[in-house]
């Protein structure tokens, strides 16, 4: 049975999840029964990967109880509660754990999908400096010797060398760090995307100071687009001990550089995102970009060296609308601040272009035909910035307004007024006979009175318009400034 034609995962998307439960500190059994009532609303909405807050079980600020015997058993036995109740959520959970190996503790993120542990991967990086001191109760990933432990019954992989590949979902390969991770020079991420993760998701705690929200948008963006990849970032908020430290309970999904959804911070309340994913997009933009797979062969060895979890995700049956938000101008930004920053840009491209090739061939000036028009207008008005910049008199514009049969006098009065306006040499070209000698030549219908309007009619208007400014052009030694050029 496939999936409708209607839902988000028949044409490449994935949906993901962020979530922000309430916690209490050294209480996994409860901190369990709040992790699977987030999924279960995750699952709701039909999210294939949902991703939890780091040490989310036992809470992140348990500080010296993580080694404490009954803390890490009542983890266990929380773990043992999610992993029983992910039978029924379609969904990948990511959920944070203390997790004790060979002797040694370990921050772990626990993947998994339906009553199955895929994989335990321990963090790479312990932060030992400020306000943290990991080192003081765990052991980094480097320091594992095993690549495979026991737990729950279950032979589990284990390492932060771990990819997740969805094999029967194009594109869907999911990768898993831990805070601390995305803040070094190295992220495991990044050898991650290069080795086909396309999902990248960080479980973190992530204390709040004052500015810390703004570097945590440009560390999970700059990583996104950097991987060509989407990334999930979570950060513990409410039930947090605030002895030492505050939290804000930050959760983003960046996609390329692009941020898809945003939770709300300090709130008392439980938070959910949601984020539709373009798997496809990723896909495309990976292949174009020569650059990514040159970093590919140079980092040959660290990519072979990642170890592949293959399964099989059972996609939802029902129908999945799009919940991304789709811009109706894509290439015009809604915000007015952003709209503002791109038009500056779009237009001192323009005029460095030009002067870059008036300056190339020694000419200076430039004919344009002005009717009043939006695309003419703004042409005019580079051309006039171009003069300015290079130290031209604007009159070395030659405009000319040349009405057809069917130029209103709207328009016309128009052109004249900007031309006027701007400074230039204004000019008028009646194209009327040319246009109806031409029609005549042809043996068209309209050149004998008929009201026949067709493509011939139009198209020899546009045509005398054209040679008309490339004959003007040549008689003034001037480039001609058509609006196509900009």
């Amino acid at each position: 049975m496939t999936h409708s034609f209607y839902s988000l995962y028949t044409h490449g998307f994935l949906r993901t999840a962020v979530c922000i439960p309430y916690l209490r500190v050294a209480d996994p059994g409860y901190n369990a029964d709040r992790t699977l009532a987030m999924a279960q609303r995750a699952a709701a909405q039909q999210a294939a990967v949902v991703l939890f807050p780091e040490l989310g079980l036992a809470a992140y600020s348990s500080d010296d109880l993580f080694h404490q015997d009954a803390l890490l058993a009542a983890v266990v036995a929380g773990l043992q509660r999610v992993v029983d109740g992910s039978r029924d959520p379609p969904s990948v959970l990511l959920v944070g754990a203390p997790l004790l190996f060979e002797g040694k503790l370990f921050n772990c993120a626990a993947v998994i999908y339906r009553g199955q542990i895929l994989g335990l991967v321990p963090k790479s990086y312990l932060p030992n400096y400020r306000e943290f001191y990991e080192k003081r109760q765990f052991t980094a990933a480097r320091s594992a010797v095993q690549q495979e432990v026991q737990l729950l019954g279950q032979t589990v992989p284990f390492g932060n060398d771990l990819l997740f590949d969805a094999v029967n979902v194009p594109n869907f390969v999911l990768h898993t760090e831990i805070c601390e991770d995305v803040w070094a020079p190295l992220p495991p991420s990044t050898f991650a995307a290069l080795a086909g993760a396309t999902v990248l998701a960080n479980l973190s705690a992530s204390n709040i100071t004052i500015g810390k929200a703004d570097y945590r948008h440009q560390l999970c963006a700059g990583q996104s687009a950097r991987c060509l990849a989407a990334y999930l970032y979570s950060a513990a908020g409410f039930g947090e001990s605030t002895t030492d430290l505050a939290w804000d309970g930050h959760a983003l999904i960046y996609e390329n550089g692009e941020l898809l959804a945003e939770s709300a911070r300090f709130a008392a309340e439980e938070q959910l995102i949601i984020g539709d994913v373009d798997l496809e997009r990723l896909a495309q933009e990976r292949m174009r970009l020569t650059s990514y797979n040159d970093a590919i062969d140079d980092y040959r060895a660290q990519v072979r060296a990642l170890r592949r979890v293959s399964f099989s995700f059972a996609l939802p049956q029902d129908l999945v609308p799009l919940q991304r938000h789709v811009e109706r101008f894509p290439y015009v930004p809604s915000n007015p601040r952003e709209r503002d920053d791109r038009c500056f840009e779009a237009y001192n491209i323009q005029v460095q272009g030009l002067m870059k090739r008036l300056d190339a061939t020694g000419i200076k000036q430039v004919v344009i035909g002005v009717s009043g028009g939006l695309d003419s207008t703004h042409a005019l008005i580079v051309a006039a910035r171009t003069m300015d910049r290079l130290g031209l008199p604007r009159t070395n514009i030659l405009a000319y307004t040349m009405p057809g049969f069917a130029t209103t006098d709207r328009t016309k009065s128009n052109a004249w007024k900007l031309m006027e306006a701007l400074g230039v040499s204004a000019h008028e070209i009646d194209i009327r006979p040319s246009a109806l000698q031409m029609l005549r030549d042809l043996g068209h219908p309209f050149a004998e009175q008929e009201a026949v309007y067709d493509i011939t009619f139009e198209n020899v208007q546009a045509g005398e318009r054209t040679s008309h400014l490339f004959r003007l052009a040549n008689y003034n030694n001037a480039l001609v400034l058509g609006t196509g050029d900009l």
